[in-house]
């Protein structure tokens, strides 16, 4: 018998006054048996801190070659190219091509990786933009991680405030283009 997707909802009031964007949010979010907790925060995060007009979350596993999140216009055109974690060079390759911006978000340790992809092949590698969130904050969210969970998600000059319940919690978020990520 195959393992079904777990659902969680987040009610998110959503403040960035680095983009004068105020929203509160209304998310189903689908879990696969095989998304790490992290993933599924990372995942969230990235949501909120690139949330425009036209953003979705992928199909997930039934579809591996689209973008974990995207912003599209009517006409299908990509304008963001959001990856979470430590993808594949080919794999941001082809999304430089494709989409207009490409951003990365990681909750894992990046060096490695960053060591392997300097030598790829990547188009417009310079204009990635590479975000890494601390994993001791992730970490912290996910012992919060509920099924339904109502978080406040403030940004201000890169600094992430969340507030969920009575807890607060805060880390910085530095964009870095993926070449300067690399050197």
């Amino acid at each position: 018998m195959a393992l079904t997707a777990t659902v969680f909802n987040f009610d998110i009031d959503l403040t960035d006054t680095d983009r004068g964007c105020y929203e509160t949010l209304a998310l189903r979010v689908a879990q696969h048996p095989s998304e790490s907790d992290e993933y599924l925060i990372a995942r969230v995060l990235a949501y909120c801190l690139e949330y425009a007009e036209g953003i979705t979350f992928s199909s997930g596993v039934s579809s591996p070659d689209d973008p974990t999140i995207s912003v599209r216009d009517l006409t299908g055109t990509i304008h963001l190219w959001v990856e979470i974690g430590l993808p594949e060079p080919a794999r941001l390759h082809k999304a430089s091509k494709a989409a207009q911006r490409v951003a990365v978000y990681t909750h894992k340790v990046p060096g490695q990786w960053l060591r392997q992809i300097a030598g790829e092949r990547i188009h417009r590698a310079g204009a990635i933009d590479f975000f890494e969130f601390d994993r001791a904050f992730v970490a912290a969210l996910v012992a919060r991680l509920d099924r339904r969970m109502a978080l406040s998600l403030s940004i201000a000059d890169g600094h992430i405030l969340v507030a969920t319940g009575d807890d607060v919690l805060e880390t910085d978020l530095a964009r870095k283009s993926l070449t300067s990520a690399i050197t």
